[in-house]
């Protein structure tokens, strides 16, 4: 850390000098970035700031005016301070005026009353200034070294900050951008006290730059991201204003947390891409020997050999706002089901079979049950995954080369589950009855015939009158024909819904109490539903 003016005036040559301070004296703590010798009046424009300047005076001028205006100049380039040697321009003391300026513009101004050697003075104070750089530098390459060895271990964020508080000797803190604590390091400070309403207080500091100090709070915050999407803030709690080196540990600390997590989630990127690999050549018969099927998975740490086999697949039912929102919600969904299938101790495969779904393989023992584990994967999965989903598995199948049958299974009960999901754990095809029926024969042209058949009247009246009687007719139908509950679900007056069942009636040439002509049509209906939201 730069010295101060308080700190150069403490030196021996400074003090031979019997310097004093006769303004800015509560600006002793300014740090003095190097000190420069000049006699000329118009040194301002050579200087950068953070420099301390010595003078004797014998250049400067004896208007008053142009002596303001010269404090004025080396306060507004941001000069630590001014000393000035008394005895050769200015005999006994400075004028009153220089003072006074020195004063309004906060600039430190100190005299010496004895002449001294200002080599003495600058080989003193640069001495120091160095031997800090280099004790700077020293900490620089020590921080490096711990922070990449972290990087490279993969070190938690716990380990991060423990590493941040042992080398400050400050608590450490790591929030997210909802200010929700991640990990906490006290520093042996009670952490009670550090995280009393710490929502309230986090949200009161908002500082503009990357990393900051904020004085009201005493808190160094760095943000935590890259890529151009920061998600948390390093917090280092300082009783006094850090200096450099805390700053720089809060930085390196930051970018060690920021590249830890995309180390993380790009070996998890890497993990389902793997498993995917695996499960869609199980699929696509791409492996010839189901043995190397088996091979692969056992070297991703799942066996499948000797197991009972369920095939699983998940669908959101509601997808994100654009491509790229969906994409990334069924990415978390995979990541989530993979923890989920973790935590209930189940080895599975786990990976994306397309934009739409997610398969996971669950290797059962001989004697597991597969409703059990189901049950558990699913509980635990919408304990960790908040966007709703549906979970459809496959019948239960012994060998390897049956997969395929039992995820094709699994994926039409999914397709057909998402549609109405009734809030059951997880989806089987004996739960789906006559719908799933239908769904697994909406590519029969027969069915396409009757459905057709069916209801192309209903369908053509409305087309071409922009009406709503095939709507209608699902809710007289949903209602089990009870045209009081009926209508109030169409949210009609019950002679409004009797006389559009007497339109649909005649358009369809049929009676509504008839029950063999009503079951004929709702299964038309639910056809037409599979036809209409069946993959392209």
């Amino acid at each position: 850390m730069l010295p101060t003016i308080a700190d150069i005036l403490a030196l021996e040559p400074v003090r031979r000098g019997n310097p004093r301070v006769v303004a800015g004296a509560d600006r002793l703590d300014t740090r003095v970035r190097w000190v420069h010798v000049g006699e000329v009046t118009d040194i301002a424009q050579l200087l950068r700031g953070g420099e301390l300047v010595l003078t004797t005076g014998v250049a400067l001028p004896d208007d008053p005016r142009k002596l303001i205006d010269y404090v004025g100049a080396l306060a507004e380039v941001g000069a630590s301070g001014l000393i000035v040697e008394l005895g050769r321009r200015f005999i006994g003391e400075l004028p009153a005026l220089v003072v006074a300026a020195a004063e309004e513009q906060g600039l430190p101004l100190v005299t010496l009353a004895r002449e001294t050697p200002f080599v003495q003075i600058t080989e003193s104070v640069h001495a120091r200034i160095i031997d800090i750089q280099l004790e700077e530098l020293r900490a620089s390459e020590h921080l490096h070294e711990v922070f990449t060895e972290l990087s490279v271990e993969g070190a938690s964020p716990a380990e991060v900050l423990g590493q941040v508080a042992r080398i400050s000797g400050k608590p450490a803190l790591l929030e997210n951008l909802a200010h929700q604590v991640l990990a906490c390091e006290s520093a042996g400070r009670d952490t009670g006290t550090l995280l009393a309403t710490w929502e309230t207080r986090s949200r009161a500091v908002a500082p503009a730059e990357r990393t900051a100090y904020d004085a009201t709070s005493g808190w160094l915050v760095a943000m935590v991201g890259a890529r151009g999407q920061d998600w948390g803030r390093l917090i280092l709690f300082c009783d006094e204003r850090p200096g450099p080196r805390d700053i720089v540990l809060a930085e390196r600390a930051a970018t060690t947390l920021a590249l830890g997590r995309l180390l993380e989630r790009h070996q998890r990127s890497l993990e389902r891409q793997a498993h995917g690999s695996i499960i869609t050549g199980i699929l696509t018969h791409a492996y010839a020997d189901p043995e190397e099927a088996a091979a692969r998975a056992r070297a991703v740490g799942v066996p499948l050999t000797g197991r009972k086999l369920v095939s699983v697949v998940l669908r959101l039912t509601e997808s994100g706002g654009t491509a790229l929102d969906g994409q990334a919600q069924l990415g978390d969904l995979a990541e989530a089901a993979a923890g989920a299938c973790r935590d209930v101790r189940l080895p599975a495969l786990v990976g994306s079979l397309d934009e739409d779904r997610v398969a996971v393989l669950l290797p059962l023992p001989p004697r597991g049950v597969a409703e059990a584990a189901l049950t558990a994967l699913a509980e635990r999965l919408r304990i960790a995954f908040n966007p709703a989903f549906v979970l459809a598995a496959g019948s239960t199948v012994e060998s390897i080369k049956d997969v395929r049958r039992s995820f094709l299974e699994a994926e039409q009960v999914a397709d057909v589950a998402v549609r109405r999901p009734d809030g059951r754990v997880f989806y089987r095809m004996t739960d789906l009855r006559l719908r799933g029926l239908l769904h697994l024969l909406r590519d029969d042209a027969r069915l396409q015939t009757f459905a057709e058949r069916e209801l192309a009247a209903l369908l053509a009246h409305d087309a071409q009158r922009g009406g709503d009687l095939t709507r209608i007719l699902r809710v007289y139908l949903d209602a089990g024909r009870n045209k009081a509950v009926a209508a109030q679900r169409a949210h009609l007056s019950r002679p409004a819904f009797y006389d559009r069942l007497r339109r649909l009636e005649r358009i369809l040439d049929t009676d509504l109490d008839d029950v063999d002509s009503c079951l004929s049509l709702h299964v038309a209906l639910l056809a037409l539903e599979s036809f209409r939201r069946a993959p392209h």
